[in-house]
């Protein structure tokens, strides 16, 4: 019997909203890569604080994900208004 990040909450609160918590949980706890070294060490220090293992940088970024969709597209306009 798997039971997974979402074990903790048994049979409470519907099985519907542990699967969007356990797609939450999972991204929140894993690692990330790094921008300014590439490595694969960036974890979530707090709510919206992320912080690199291997070189000591810190950032803040969205509540469950390093870099949020929001950030991504914006990112994305500026690259693209800038070479026209």
């Amino acid at each position: 019997m798997v039971i997974g990040i979402t074990g903790k909450y048994g049979t409470r609160y519907g099985s519907s909203l542990r699967k969007r918590i356990k797609t939450y949980e999972i991204s929140q706890h894993k690692k990330y890569e790094c921008s300014s070294c590439g490595k694969h060490t960036v974890k979530r220090e707090s709510f919206g604080i992320w912080k690199c293992k291997a070189c000591n940088v810190t950032f803040a970024g969205g509540a469950y994900v390093p870099l949020t969709e929001a950030f991504i597209t914006a990112r994305n306009n500026v690259k693209r208004l800038a070479e026209i």
